[in-house]
């Protein structure tokens, strides 16, 4: 898959299983799933297991299985990872 930037269209099978890093370059964890809002279909967070100790350093909003959510807002591009702006998850 070649990078997407926000705005663009993805298919959530390519997402899941990608490793999240900062604009830093810092691994924050492996995306698991995504939360949609079921009327719009927007997507509100990715849901990242194996979080690293970097994860931990921000306050991230949890599922029902301690899993960290990340604000979809925060994802800069997907392509052979996910990126995400640590300004925008703080």
């Amino acid at each position: 898959m070649s990078g997407v930037t926000k705005g663009e269209k993805i298919d959530a099978r390519t997402v899941v299983g990608k490793t999240v890093v900062g604009k830093s370059g810092k691994k924050i964890g492996v995306v698991s799933d995504l939360v949609y809002e079921v009327r719009t279909g927007e997507l509100v967070y990715l849901t990242v297991r194996n979080a690293t100790s970097y994860a931990n350093t921000f306050q991230f909003e949890k599922d029902n299985n301690g899993n960290e959510q990340i604000p979809y807002n925060a994802v800069i591009s997907v392509g052979d990872f996910v990126v995400v702006a640590e300004e925008e998850i703080i």
